[in-house]
């Protein structure tokens, strides 16, 4: 028998998410302030007239839905999932507001792909936005990146363990730290000290390649929040093609593989131990993929001639093939080159490479490279025992963190995530050739906005169909948050309907 929600479900529920509403509009006064220091009138009041309608909702919602009881794991996984769906919806205001964009539709699919850091774009004319939009695009990508909840229960959280249930439905099932608010704050001293580093870095090869130094540093900041946060905008529409700059294209590598890093990884690092970095499952696992979804694309390369040279093979081939496994979607061709240029054997390579993703409790989407070794070592421990004697003992372990005895649960937990991807992949693609296009196109974009990576082959422009628009939506949003708090939410739906 299924349970219908109480009273007590929807007032939590309606607190919770009323909180992270105001939040956001917190955050809106950022770029409002930005605005009116570069002389940006209009562009300062779409901010405030955004920050003013999220407050006025967050505030009604806390009044209302006023308690003190803390959030069960139910109600947790329902807030996350609903807090993404409303920040969606007031971020999109101010961007409406611009006039950048065709449609409140169009807004909404832009700050879910910020949210989500997947950086697919459906803004008109990049090139001429004000500095305060351009600055929320790249702001909601960084607080996308470190999780909504995560700015939340870093900032105002009322109870550990009700910060503890959102910040599992947002897809981190790992804490840094014993403290999951000391975990999220350590998670926001990582990114904020990374960003001086990279802006001052960025900025100054922006000076050094001929830019302003205002430009220089605005486009260095945005750049490193995109990067790392494994998104994908940039403040011109030609993306990472408009620098010209091998120098910001390895630069870019960088802090996209630092952003596809377990934050658990980076701790290990900053607090001295280094060999974790040789020792754990993930950064071996995504070593090996790296190098093999990279000969598959050189070979694919190879075969239709695009890229004669090395020096052009790395930054039109292995640049893309690293934006697309980290998750980032950074891009130094143009759209339809995947398509025009790179045959059928490379695409799929970074298909493959942008399915799979990168570590587990990063900033990045996809099936993620500690599920990937977990499946292959239980692969191998079940090959074992068919080839051992029965009285053998065959017993598997993995480093991640720590010596790890593999379980069932564990694969099986594996298994679940990786096969609801690449259901969701599946999906997208046949909806894809429902409006049209062809199979590798249609699994090329599906896979992109699923995985939250943000590269496109050309159907992702302000023209497409909003059927295809709002199931891209949805992919980012249920790959972003990994699909647990997303079966909740459904599951509370059907509650709510057939429950007793």
């Amino acid at each position: 028998m299924i349970l219908k929600p109480q009273l007590q479900d929807f007032k939590n529920i309606g607190y919770y998410s009323g909180r992270i509403i105001v939040g956001i509009s917190l955050t809106m006064l950022v770029p409002m302030v930005v605005g009116l220091l570069f002389g940006e009138i209009n562009p300062a009041l779409d901010f405030l007239i955004g920050a003013e309608i999220a407050l006025f909702i967050g505030l009604i919602l806390t009044r209302l839905c006023f308690t003190k009881k803390d959030l069960n794991w139910m109600q947790g996984m329902v807030v996350v999932s609903l807090s993404w769906l409303a920040a969606m919806l007031v971020g999109a205001i101010p961007l409406y507001l611009s006039g950048h964009w065709g449609s409140y539709l169009d807004a909404c699919f832009e700050t879910m792909s910020g949210f989500a850091t997947t950086g697919l774009t459906l803004a008109r004319d990049i090139d001429h936005l004000s500095y305060a939009h351009n600055l929320w695009r790249h702001l909601i990508m960084f607080i996308g990146g470190q999780g909504i909840v995560v700015v939340a229960v870093s900032s105002f959280a009322k109870g550990l363990s009700g910060a503890f249930k959102m910040y599992v439905g947002e897809a981190r099932d790992e804490k840094v730290l014993p403290n999951v608010i000391y975990t999220a704050r350590f998670i926001w001293l990582v990114s904020i000290v990374y960003l001086i580093l990279s802006t001052l870095v960025l900025g100054t090869v922006g000076i050094a390649n001929g830019m302003k130094p205002v430009n220089a540093f605005f486009h260095g900041a945005c750049l490193f929040m995109a990067a790392f946060d494994t998104g994908g905008f940039t403040p011109q529409s030609q993306n990472m093609l408009y620098y010209h700059s091998l120098a910001f294209e390895v630069i870019t590598i960088v802090i996209m593989l630092l952003g596809a890093m377990n934050f658990n990884l980076h701790y290990r690092i900053w607090t001295g131990d280094r060999r974790e970095i040789w020792k754990n499952i993930e950064t071996r696992t995504l070593s090996i993929t790296i190098l093999l979804t990279f000969l598959i694309v050189v070979i694919g390369l190879s075969q239709v001639g695009s890229y004669p040279s090395a020096l052009i093979m790395f930054r039109k081939g292995f640049y893309q093939l690293i934006s697309g496994h980290t998750g980032t979607g950074y891009s130094t061709i143009y759209a339809r080159q995947f398509i025009d240029e790179w045959g059928n054997l490379a695409i799929v390579g970074l298909i493959i490479a942008m399915a799979l993703g990168g570590g587990a409790c990063s900033t990045a989407g996809g099936i993620k490279m500690l599920r990937l070794g977990v499946i292959a070592e239980a692969l191998k421990q079940d090959v074992r025992r068919i080839i051992l004697p029965e009285r053998a003992v065959v017993e598997q372990r993995l480093h991640h963190l720590k010596e790890i005895f593999l379980e069932d649960k564990q694969v099986r937990a594996a298994l679940l995530i990786t096969v609801s991807y690449l259901v969701l992949y599946g999906i997208g693609t046949l909806i894809g050739m429902f409006y049209g296009y062809s199979f590798l196109e249609s699994l090329f974009e599906s896979t992109s906005a699923a995985a939250n990576v943000g590269l496109s082959c050309g159907i992702t422009t302000p023209g497409m169909a909003a059927g295809l628009k709002l199931t891209y939506i949805v992919q980012m949003w249920a790959g972003r948050l990994e699909f647990m708090s997303v079966f909740t939410l459904i599951g509370f739906f059907v509650a709510v309907v057939k429950g007793k």
